[in-house]
């Protein structure tokens, strides 16, 4: 179905997005995944093209394009045409708006010119080795010494965690409540930060995921976001944009699923005739194609109403529940019409079934996504009882 979101320009903005990701991203895909991490070069080279924070403020090096259509497209065309891997989507439009919009004046100056172009890539560190979804269980802690903060504690399953020079840390800096903590910017370089270990994954393979430790750092004043004790309603704040984020780009790995499959289904051939002929592969196919066009919508619906400032919790958990439980039977299916190519990592179909298993699990697993939505129905036990 043809899309009726995207104008002229946004057209325009993908074919230069396409082309970048097919000269920049996509031929060192396989090195990459054999490194564990992408170059870190390729942001800069992202910064040059301007595709990092389009809708950042034109003194920081920015577009100043306040239209998330367009980071739409690059989240997209790098899910098509590039790799996975490559984190441009939590730089662009995880982290690097809490420095936007929660930073001062002086933290914007000083950070986000390098965010813009490249030379600072951002991580966000909230998950801890005892909590997953359930951040009132943080244990990590900062102290107020005066002049200067105390953080210690540790993080897991860190997205850029090795190659990230800022980093987002939330902290419980309140220990008498539940939700009483802080976010603050560590820094490369900072005394008693540590990376750990480069995590092996199922999938994301050139994606470097990091255990990160922090022993008696100090964070100056200066690296305190917003305001000490709200991290937890900023967390809330930007969770429905991570969602979006999220989802935007399921639909675009489903759609790619599809389309690799839709050619492998007209050229393979069994018992003398394309697999494609089969009605089994024709119903199958054909219900992929009416499903993904629905969603399809239902996202792009979403964008606009990010835009206008009026995406709920609900819809944006509605569109990442729908879009990752969608992109799993794609990828299921795919796979099972590629047969035993489709069980070979030779094949991206292959690829693509394991990068897609942590869809239902990060940016809230399925399960968080339903009581989200169900509470926003009104169907919450304390408020029933």
């Amino acid at each position: 179905m043809r899309r009726l979101i995207f104008e002229p320009e946004h057209e325009q903005f993908r074919d230069t997005v396409r082309a970048f990701m097919l000269a920049e991203v996509a031929p060192h895909a396989e090195a990459w995944r054999e490194a564990g991490m992408v170059d870190r070069s390729v942001y800069e080279k992202a910064g040059a093209a301007g595709l990092l924070c389009t809708w950042a403020d034109e003194r920081h090096g920015g577009a100043g394009i306040d239209d998330f259509r367009f980071e739409q497209i690059v989240i997209e065309e790098n899910m098509r045409h590039g790799d996975i891997g490559f984190y441009i989507n939590l730089h662009n439009d995880l982290v690097a708006p809490y420095i936007a919009k929660l930073g001062t004046r002086e933290q914007q100056d000083r950070l986000m010119p390098g965010i813009v172009d490249g030379t600072c890539i951002l991580a966000v560190a909230m998950t801890e080795p005892s909590t997953g979804s359930d951040l009132a269980g943080m244990k990590t802690r900062a102290e107020d010494k005066g002049d200067h903060w105390l953080l210690n504690g540790a993080k897991t399953y860190i997205s850029n965690g090795i190659l990230s020079d800022l980093i987002v840390v939330a902290a419980r800096t309140d220990p008498t409540k539940p939700h009483g903590m802080t976010l603050f910017l560590v820094e490369r370089g900072m005394a008693g930060f540590e990376r750990g270990r480069k995590l092996a994954k199922m999938g994301l393979k050139s994606q470097d995921t990091a255990e990160l430790f922090f022993t008696d750092v100090k964070i100056p004043p200066e690296n305190v976001l917003g305001e000490p004790g709200q991290g937890f309603r900023y967390l809330a704040r930007f969770l429905a944009q991570e969602r979006l984020v999220a989802a935007i780009g399921f639909m675009a790995t489903a759609q790619t699923a599809f389309d690799l499959t839709l050619t492998y289904v007209k050229e393979r051939r069994a018992f003398g005739k394309p697999i494609g002929a089969f009605q089994n592969t024709r119903f199958k196919m054909a219900e992929m194609r009416a499903e993904l066009d629905s969603l399809q919508t239902y996202v792009d619906q979403c964008v606009l109403l990010l835009n206008a400032g009026e995406l709920t919790a609900e819809d944006a958990s509605s569109a990442k529940l729908l879009s990752s439980e969608l992109e799993a039977r794609v990828m299921d299916a795919c796979v099972q019409f590629h047969g035993g190519a489709g069980y070979m990592d030779e094949y991206r179909i292959s690829r693509m079934y394991s990068d897609a298993r942590i869809s239902r699990i990060f940016a809230g697993t399925s399960e968080i996504m339903k009581e989200i939505i169900g509470r926003g129905l009104g169907l919450d036990e304390r408020k029933m009882n």
